[in-house]
């Protein structure tokens, strides 16, 4: 009867632990981590109930008032040259701005030394041709007067020669006059390649080459559908993140002439004084352009994230996937906030687990 048992319970042991070995190889293989795609932009939760979380809503367009609000950044600061140079200092956020700045005024030297050096090889090759006419003048008496036996051969040929010996000067003056004219042209085209980009970047080099010490220019974006709303020389409301509990008074410079063509956002230059230097490039600011009365998207602030100036939400993809999304935004007016540009509408977006979802996303 003992043995009996013995086998029993050994049975049941070994039961209970093979029992167990497949239910631990079972939740091995339910993968429930999250899985990144597209450095953070898209999460997909394979265990479905997971989601259940993270609560959504679609989004709406409702008729109301809000003012038109754009992040931007401080693009550049004028400073003065402490080495005296005949131009003020242009301080740059952007690096790739400052060098086809730096190459402008580099290629407009370069453009001054090249048109000087053309005019004396000019001048040169017209003294090289008034020569060249002596000189033929004079072979053409050595050779009438060898003719009526009053010169040499030798004077003849030595006519020759001075002539020969003028010609070939003014060849190479006229090869040094091509090479300048060359530089010149490559100066040029290099102005019209960097001022592309700075134009691209919201500047024009002409302007920042008169633009006054204590002047702070800043870049923001803002949606092709609102643009009609604002106006150049029109005041603007800058709140800096560094200075919160300050407003400053801003003034719209000029609107890009370019249209992004993946975000239909357009740059929009904004001009404040910073006559006491605390703003420095590379600045975040938000910039308020007044109000205006539409149909607008608008989300719960539940909704919003802002990382290093910009704003995000997460659109729920399909029933296991959430998408970081960024987006324009206005005027918060009550619990909701204005939607510019970035989302369309009906567009199902999360409103609780928003920070679990930034965390994902951007790793922190």
């Amino acid at each position: 009867m003992i043995k009996k048992l013995v086998y029993l319970f050994i049975f049941i042991f070994i039961f209970l632990f093979i029992s167990c070995g497949k239910n631990e190889q079972k939740i091995s293989n339910n993968q429930t981590s999250p899985i990144l795609k597209n450095s953070g932009t898209n999460i997909i939760f394979p265990d479905t109930t997971i989601v259940s979380f993270f609560k959504t809503e679609k989004v709406n367009m409702t008729n109301i008032e809000a003012e038109l609000t754009a992040p931007g950044k401080i693009a550049a600061t004028v400073v003065y040259s402490s080495e005296g140079a005949s131009q003020n200092i242009i301080l740059f956020d952007n690096p790739e701005l400052a060098s086809n700045y730096t190459q402008i005024i580099q290629h407009q030297i370069s453009i001054t030394q090249q048109a000087g050096i053309i005019r004396q090889k000019q001048g040169i090759i017209q003294q090289k041709d008034a020569i060249i006419k002596q000189k033929q003048v004079e072979l053409a008496r050595f050779k009438d007067l060898a003719a009526h036996g009053v010169a040499t051969g030798k004077e003849v040929a030595d006519a020759q020669t001075d002539l020969l010996i003028a010609e070939t000067e003014r060849t190479s003056s006229q090869t040094d006059l091509q090479v300048a004219q060359t530089e010149l042209s490559n100066a040029k085209a290099g102005i019209i390649e960097h001022e592309s980009i700075l134009k691209s970047g919201g500047f024009n080099p002409e302007i920042l080459r008169r633009a006054k010490v204590g002047t702070a220019y800043i870049i923001c974006e803002i949606p092709e559908n609102q643009i009609e709303k604002i106006k150049v020389s029109q005041s603007c409301n800058i709140v800096f993140t560094a200075f919160p509990n300050e407003k400053f008074i801003g003034k719209i410079d000029v609107v890009a002439d370019v249209v992004d063509h993946t975000t239909r956002m357009m740059k929009v230059r904004i001009l404040v004084t910073n006559a006491t230097n605390q703003l420095k490039a590379g600045m975040f600011a938000n910039v308020s352009f007044g109000l205006s009365e539409a149909n607008f998207i608008n989300i719960s602030k539940n909704s919003l994230i802002t990382i290093q100036g910009k704003q995000y939400v997460f659109i729920k993809k399909s029933i296991n996937e959430f998408e970081r999304k960024e987006i324009q935004i206005g005027q918060q007016i009550g619990d909701r906030i204005i939607v510019f540009n970035g989302l369309a509408n009906g567009t199902e977006i999360a409103t609780e687990g928003v920070m679990q979802l930034k965390g994902l996303s951007f790793g922190y």
